[in-house]
């Protein structure tokens, strides 16, 4: 890799109303991983196109699956599934 070339970095955006005890957990055990806040077009009810900033986690494709499965599991654990 070019020492100019940046790894490609993936985002896991998290939903609105995700517990932060959760997003916290991600972020507290991988330390790859930054918490950012992304600007995305909501498009349903009455918020057709409006851009609200949403957060989200950002790491190496690896690490991001990773997160992926522990904020899934997290949240089915949270709802009580």
């Amino acid at each position: 890799m070019d020492e100019n070339e940046k790894p490609q970095l993936y985002d896991l955006v998290f939903p609105p109303g995700t517990p932060r005890s959760i997003i916290r957990d991600i972020i507290n055990k991988y330390d790859d991983v930054e918490l950012i806040d992304t600007p995305e077009k909501l498009t349903f009810a009455n918020m057709d196109g409006d851009v609200r900033n949403l957060i989200a986690a950002r790491g190496k494709k690896e690490t991001m699956i990773e997160v992926e499965a522990l904020f899934k599991a997290k949240i089915k654990e949270f709802i009580g599934e």
